[in-house]
């Protein structure tokens, strides 16, 4: 049995019995030989990149290579892991003790329920928490549980109405839409005075859903009521807008298993005048035919709902796990792949927004529109709540809201059969 195997399954064992997220492997002085004598490190650092393995994950590999120049004792063992499952695949590992990575990018909505689980190692007082006072509030904020950081806040991003300048101009729509109302008014337009596009493209995904949600006043939890709300009538009005938005003559939208890429194709290619997506999607869409001129591609935030306006706040954290048999080294990781120069880099490489507030002041987000385009969607965005178990529900729902926007079901047997399915997905609240 390797050292790695050990130490994996002792914290695993420890941390299970104690459910409180603290760590049985004792690396006592791994938090101070990272701070004091870093050159003195040795180790290995497995590193799980869930980012896009051929638009963004090329800046986290030089990133990988750039800190072993500067630490030459320690070596990274870079992965890209896919992103849609990798939660689970973590989860198995960290559960099974062996084949966790020692660090993780992990999405905002899986941190709180890594650390309820007892798989992450809580980063206070240690390197990888340096210049802490630096990060944006909410990013910060989906790292903290029950009073312990175990992560650190790596990009933030939000949802945003991208829309074609092109299409607009020749449509004579001179701003874009405020209003989901306007946005089914400039949608109708756009399908009478552009030919062959279509309005609006909206994905048929819960996540996607959300700044509908938040339009009516609405979550998917309540916090405060300990209650899984899906079955709400707020998320209720925000599908049923939606349905009218997608209706012929003002847009569409796709319930197959390639709903996204088909949103991003027929969006990149100029058959669809707006969709709302994030800026992890820019690179891909400046990459078509409609935006060979990247000043035609707009972002604004998305629209408001009669009770409320704003994405959710997304993105991703650098995380620890609680096995790892090298703290110190990956400590150090942490602390070097965040340094606000390689988020400057990041940014630049990736157009993704950076969690630090000093980066914003420097040249590759300042000189960026991209970049400046997001800010005002960023200042709107809606914190997505740290509930243990909360992240799950994505992909619980998503299934429901396809069968009622594809016809198969109707708004109230769909959210009833949805709500049915989440029972006991946030431990301690009601469904």
């Amino acid at each position: 049995m390797t050292r790695r195997r050990v130490l994996a399954l002792a914290a695993a064992t420890a941390l299970t019995v104690t459910a409180c997220g603290e760590s049985a492997n004792d690396q006592s002085n791994a938090a101070d030989q990272a701070a004091n004598d870093p050159q003195s490190v040795t180790g290995t650092v497995t590193f799980w990149d869930t980012s896009d393995a051929t638009t963004e994950s090329p800046a986290y590999k030089e990133l990988a290579k750039r800190f072993e120049e500067e630490y030459p004792k320690i070596t990274v063992d870079y992965v890209n892991v896919p992103f849609d499952g990798s939660d689970d695949k973590f989860k198995t590992a960290a559960q099974n003790g062996d084949g966790a990575p020692d660090v993780m990018r992990s999405d905002v909505g899986w941190t709180a329920t890594f650390a309820a689980l007892g798989y992450l190692q809580p980063l206070d007082d240690t390197v990888a928490l340096d210049g802490a006072d630096d990060y944006l509030p909410v990013p910060m904020e989906s790292n903290v549980y029950e009073g312990k950081t175990y992560g650190v806040p790596q990009v933030t991003d939000t949802l945003a109405l991208l829309y074609n300048k092109e299409h607009f101009d020749k449509a004579g729509i001179d701003e874009p839409p405020a209003t989901w109302e306007e946005l089914r008014d400039a949608a109708e337009l756009l399908e009478e005075k552009v030919p062959g596009t279509t309005g609006v493209f909206l994905n048929a995904d819960s996540y996607y859903l959300l700044p509908f949600v938040y339009g009516e006043g609405g979550d998917y939890v309540d916090v405060e009521g300990e209650r899984i709300t899906i079955d709400s009538p707020e998320v209720k009005a925000a599908i049923e807008t939606v349905q009218e938005l997608t209706a012929d003559g003002v847009g569409t939208t796709d319930t197959s298993a390639n709903k996204y890429n088909n949103m991003q194709d027929g969006f990149k290619k100029g058959s669809v005048s707006m969709i709302i997506n994030g800026p992890w999607s820019v690179s891909d869409a400046l990459s078509g035919d409609a935006f060979e001129d990247a000043d035609d591609l707009g972002i604004a935030p998305v629209p408001a709902g009669p009770k409320g306006q704003g994405g959710p706040v997304g993105g991703h954290n650098y995380t620890i796990y609680a096995g790892s048999p090298d703290l110190a080294a990956s400590y150090l990781f942490v602390e070097f792949m965040n340094r606000p120069e390689n988020q400057a880099y990041v940014a630049s490489e990736n157009n993704t927004l950076p969690t630090r507030t000093s980066v914003y002041e420097e040249p590759e987000v300042t000189d960026n529109e991209i970049l400046a385009g997001f800010q005002e969607p960023i200042e709107s965005a809606k914190p997505r709540p740290a509930a243990p178990g909360a992240g799950t529900l994505y992909d619980l729902f998503s299934p429901y809201y396809e069968q009622i926007l594809g016809g198969q079901a109707s708004v109230e047997d769909g959210l009833a059969q949805a709500q049915r399915k989440v029972t006991g997905a946030v431990p301690g609240f009601e469904s």
